[in-house]
């Protein structure tokens, strides 16, 4: 009876091993990164923030990470101490174990949850599926004293957003432009009103003020054939009248409007797209996975890539309200031709000068630095939403084809894309001279 016993039990308790669940692999910290990033761009894609608003998001979240993960390579300093506005960020217990990828994964969401992202419900199955991940690979002391020091990460860079501003900006008098001519006003077909109209008022990350790269101011309007304003508005017209299938396929390529309302007949719905800056977070993560960043490049790359990109959209949303400048599409279609309209849905606030043309130039730039000049790459990062991928010899080249789309798109003037691309050349520089020189 023993035997049967100890048989019986031997038997019981293989069958328990082989019924039990597998142990998760290890997580890869530089794709567990990426991974994050992704997940943070379909939630700011769900819940359509304007890209101003996706940028603040995506910053600090990605501060966050890099403030955490920086420790797991000795001296490797601090990138929000060199910003404007941050306390100084918490230290590892030299005494405790830590896992700096979860810590940084805790200070990411963390950051997330509490910058401005609406649906954290969407956020909890993945985040469990990386915490028992986690669980299963690290004693318990190790997991909480690393959730512990995220936290405290977390808190420090939530401090900073408290305070910069954005909060004090919401609850604005809508902007609804001027009826005085070349003023800015509401543009067909939705006639919605300026989007985040005092957002040189956030305050920047590098930048002295929001116009410390103040351009030039441009030409004045002016009805007349032969005038330097009637050139540039006929220039946009005669481009978009003979568009060619390249420049079609280069302005859709590049639109990144996070919410196009499609009208057909009496119906309407939204299309709802990447942002901006969310292509330009997706190009740095196909750049780190090309270029085999390590944990700590990768997280520098998402951090310095974001502080351009949001200082980029502080920079040029001050002119853009300072100089209120009307789009193509209201002066074609009162001087040239009323039946006009552009190849693409012009977006809800002043035209000069260009927000894809300031921040592409300004995050090619850093990205450039941090890596090389003549960088070829594939773009796919756009691919899951509009199924297209375009091949690039530099990072500036594909900033130059973003910059110049919005001309094909019907949406800006040339000297808008060219000014708009000097001025986040500049932010760009002051990133650099800032964080990596």
């Amino acid at each position: 009876m023993k035997k049967i016993f100890k048989f019986l039990s031997v038997t019981l308790f293989l069958g328990v091993i082989a019924c039990s669940p597998k142990k998760s692999e290890p997580l890869n910290p530089v794709k567990l990164l990426i991974n994050n990033e992704d997940q943070l761009t379909q939630i700011i894609i769900y819940d359509v923030f304007t890209p101003p608003v996706a940028s603040r998001i995506y910053v600090y979240s990605s501060i966050a990470a890099y403030e955490a993960l920086r420790f797991s390579k000795p001296n490797t300093t601090s990138i929000a101490e060199k910003l404007n506005g941050f306390s100084k960020m918490p230290q590892p217990d030299p005494a405790k174990k830590y896992d700096f990828s979860l810590a940084a994964t805790e200070a990411f969401f963390k950051v997330t949850r509490n910058v401005k992202v609406f649906s954290v419900d969407s956020l909890t199955g993945y985040e469990n599926k990386i915490h028992e991940n986690f669980k299963q690979q690290l004693d318990e002391k190790t997991y909480q004293n690393s959730i512990a020091f995220g936290d405290t990460i977390a808190a420090v860079v939530l401090a900073r957003a408290k305070n910069d501003g954005y909060f004090k900006s919401r609850g604005k008098a809508k902007y609804l432009g001027s009826e005085e001519p070349g003023k800015w006003r509401p543009t067909p077909p939705d006639y919605a009103d300026g989007v985040e109209w005092c957002w040189n008022t956030m305050q920047p990350m590098v930048l002295d003020s929001a116009s410390q790269f103040k351009p030039s101011a441009p030409p004045p309007y002016s009805p007349k054939p032969g005038s330097v304003f009637y050139g540039m508005m006929k220039e946009v017209y005669d481009i978009n009248k003979n568009l060619t299938e390249e420049q079609k396929t280069i302005a859709r390529y590049w639109d990144d409007n996070p919410f196009v309302i499609e009208h057909a007949g009496h119906m309407m719905f939204g299309n709802k797209k990447i942002t901006p800056g969310g292509h330009w977070m997706g190009i740095a993560a196909q750049i780190i996975e090309q270029e085999k960043a390590d944990p700590v490049k990768a997280a520098q790359t998402f951090a310095i890539t974001s502080i351009a990109l949001y200082d980029g959209f502080i920079s040029c949303w001050d002119e853009k309200y300072r100089s209120s400048y009307v789009r193509p599409v209201t002066v074609i279609k009162e001087l040239m031709d009323k039946s006009w309209m552009p190849f693409l849905q012009t977006p809800p606030f002043p035209e000069y000068t260009s927000g894809h043309s300031t921040i592409t130039a300004s995050a090619a730039t850093v990205l450039t630095k941090l890596y090389r000049d003549n960088l070829s790459f594939t773009d796919s990062s756009d691919y899951h939403y509009i199924g297209m991928k375009r091949d690039f010899k530099s990072l500036h080249e594909a900033a130059a084809e973003c910059s110049v789309s919005r001309v094909y798109g019907g949406i800006h003037y040339m000297l808008s894309v060219n000014t708009g691309a000097e001025a986040g050349k500049k932010v760009g520089g002051l990133v650099v001279k800032k964080l990596l020189e």
